[in-house]
């Protein structure tokens, strides 16, 4: 059997979800592709669910320029739709002169990319405001917020459905293959070979965008960068919650992640993490092999941890294009313009920022299509 859609989205996480809402119009059929069995179990649910100011990112970038404008549509949008989400800011804090030469250089950053929000919080201040925190100089970021990312896709979903399309779970793309006008797929649906035919195809399969787009008989191996699997584990805190902000060391200087820093779900639970660990093979299992190297990040900054409550929690994987030692990379998405082919795009490396981005890569995917 062979259904026709006008637009095929593969991957249902944030980003594709935010892709086919944006997509979605009455007159036009939009399906996202997810083989899981729900929406957003990959890398959009073992996140921080951190809504990032747009702090680090190199100037121009599309993880500069999407984050800080999917920042300010993403707040207005949970307002409008009451999605969870708390705008309780940052702590970016420095326990020495060295570290402290470090916060001036993020902020000059910050400037460059339009943040301009950012204020230093003296060490006095910091004792008043957040006594569990012990650092010598602090950047305050006032736009860093959380979000529950199960609620925002949900959002998501309900905009798509109420727009005519559909999100179609238990869904594997095998192959694809251009056809006249458009694009063939086929995929096993629930277990059974199913074709669909499309005019429009979006790749946004996450961790699977590389080996989907090797599974295309149109896309050059050139195209497609490599992907390199990097596993992050999260420590749950069964202690007291101290803080009322995110708390960040400064960044790794290998660029790979943000440090182990403390971040606050929507119901107060305290976690830290995540950590870099560059892997083979998407493993989420989780044990207590590096609390030690946890507790002593996170005792830095906060002398109070009880290392007896910190509790494995869950381990998100995040897809880099960047692997150990390698400078950092941007989002790749790509368009006709740099593979050749009307009508199709893909996207790859969509890790951190990529929740908050998600709805102006949505706006950035749309634009694409209708050059």
């Amino acid at each position: 059997m062979t259904d026709h859609i006008d637009i095929c989205i593969v991957g249902g996480g944030v980003v594709g979800l935010a892709i086919a809402r944006e997509l979605a119009q009455p007159t036009s059929e939009v399906f996202v592709l997810e083989q899981a069995d729900d929406y957003g179990l990959g890398v959009s649910s073992r996140s921080s669910e951190v809504i990032h100011a747009g702090i680090y990112y190199q100037k121009g970038s599309l993880k500069s320029t999407l984050c800080i404008k999917g920042k300010s549509v993403l707040y207005e949008y949970c307002s409008k739709r009451k999605v969870p989400h708390y705008r309780c800011g940052k702590l970016i804090v420095a326990t020495d002169e060295l570290e402290e030469e470090i916060l001036e250089s993020i902020r000059l950053t910050a400037i460059q990319n339009g943040v301009d929000d950012l204020t230093y919080w003296s060490k006095d201040q910091l004792s008043e405001r957040e006594p569990g925190v012990q650092a010598s100089l602090a950047l305050h970021s006032p736009s860093t917020g959380i979000v529950s990312s199960r609620e925002l896709m949900g959002a998501f979903v309900a905009d798509l459905s109420n727009q005519g399309g559909q999100l179609v779970l238990n869904t594997r793309v095998e192959s694809i293959s251009r056809i006249e006008n458009g694009f063939l797929l086929n995929c096993i649906i629930d277990g059974k070979p199913f074709d669909i035919s499309t005019r429009v195809l979006v790749n946004a399969a996450g961790l699977g965008a590389q080996s989907l787009a090797g599974r295309c008989d149109f896309i050059k191996r050139s195209d497609i960068p490599e992907l390199f699997l990097c596993r992050g584990r999260y420590f749950a805190y069964g202690g007291r919650n101290p803080f009322n902000h995110l708390i960040y060391p400064v960044p790794e200087k290998t660029g790979a992640g943000l440090g182990i820093h403390a971040t606050i779900d929507l119901g107060g639970q305290l976690k830290f993490g995540p950590d870099v660990e560059y892997v083979d093979d998407e493993d989420y299992s989780i044990s207590d092999d590096r609390l030690d190297a946890y507790y002593n990040a996170a005792k830095k900054y906060f002398p109070g941890l009880e290392r007896d409550k910190l509790l494995p929690g869950y381990v998100g994987i995040r897809p880099k294009l960047q692997g150990p030692g390698d400078s950092v990379r941007d989002f790749c998405i790509q368009s006709q313009v740099d593979h050749g082919v009307p009508n199709y795009l893909q996207l790859f490396g969509m890790e951190s920022p990529g929740l908050t981005s998600s709805m102006a890569v949505a706006e950035y995917v749309s634009h694409l299509l209708t050059q």
